[in-house]
Order: structure tokens, then C-alpha cells, then sequence
């Protein structure tokens, strides 16, 4: 959670900053933007598109359909940065899994039970890495799922 928290209120500050960089266009409310994006990335798949809407609607409200599309643009861009490239890895790490095995548990699991799944991908891929960890023949697949710092352990382990 303290992982999430924290990509989270990147993705508001990002926000913030691009509607503030927007606010020459004259996009009103930008840190109540901010703050709705913070809040909402929590909700997984859906929340950082849930709190684009009221904003970008906004700004085609407001100021037509130039400032719409360029307010898009930024959530585009920084749920894309956040949600695809930073907070995998930050997961990966903070969790023991490879920014590979959390993308690939979260479209495993997300296939299996829905979006249920989707939002309980990385403690079943944990829970699936203890098990696997518990035992001695399978502990070489579950060293396989962790990041880089367990490469030394997994090459003692093989041997």
C-alpha cells in the first residue's frame, strides 16, 4: 500500500504540474484535479480514467476542443509513465518480484478471475512465490520470479 501511495500521489503531482502548465489555457481547479487523480489511481484499471473525465470535459467546456485533447494528452502521458513504467518496477522491488513477473502475474491473474484478479495479481503471485520457495525442488522456479537482487541466491540454489 505504502508503494501505491506513493506512485500515486506522483501521478497527482504530475497531474498537477501539466494542468498547472495548462492553466495559461485556462483549465480551472487544477490541484482538485490532482487530488481526484491521486484518490482515484488506487482503483486499479479504471480509476486513473475515471478521474480524467471530469477534467478533460472541463476543458472542452471551457476552452474547446485544443485544450480538451491536450489535457487528455497529459493524463495519457502520465498514466502511461506512472502506471506502465514506474510503478511495476517500484513493485517489483519493494515486493522481491521482476518488473516482468508483476506485468505478466497482473495480465495471469487478470485473465483467470477478471478485474478481481487484476487487483489481487501481485499477492497471489506472492503467495505463489512462498509456496514455491517452501520447497526445496521449486525453489529454483520461485527465485526466478524475484528481481536482480536475488540472481546471486538463485545461482546457489541451482547448484
Amino acid at each position: 500500500m505504502r508503494i501505491k501511495m506513493y506512485t500515486s500521489l506522483l501521478t497527482g503531482v504530475l497531474v498537477w504540474l501539466w494542468l498547472l502548465w495548462l492553466l495559461w489555457l485556462g483549465v480551472d481547479f487544477p490541484v482538485l484535479w490532482a487530488i481526484l487523480a491521486f484518490l482515484l489511481n488506487f482503483v486499479p484499471n479504471i480509476g486513473s480514467i475515471i478521474a480524467a473525465i471530469p477534467a478533460v470535459l472541463l476543458a472542452l467546456v471551457q476552452l474547446g476542443m485544443g485544450s480538451m485533447a491536450m489535457t487528455a494528452l497529459g493524463y495519457l502521458l502520465v498514466n502511461n509513465l506512472v502506471g506502465n513504467m514506474i510503478e511495476p518496477r517500484f513493485m517489483g522491488k519493494g515486493l522481491g518480484l521482476s518488473t516482468l513477473v508483476v506485468f505478466l502475474s497482473l495480465l495471469f491473474w487478470g485473465w483467470v478471475f477478471g478485474p478481481i484478479g487484476m487487483f489481487l495479481s501481485v499477492p497471489l503471485t506472492l503467495l505463489v512465490k512462498v509456496a514455491l520457495y517452501s520447497n526445496h525442488e521449486t525453489r529454483p522456479i520461485a527465485l526466478w520470479l524475484g528481481n536482480e537482487d536475488d540472481l546471486p541466491t538463485a545461482k546457489v540454489a541451482i547448484k
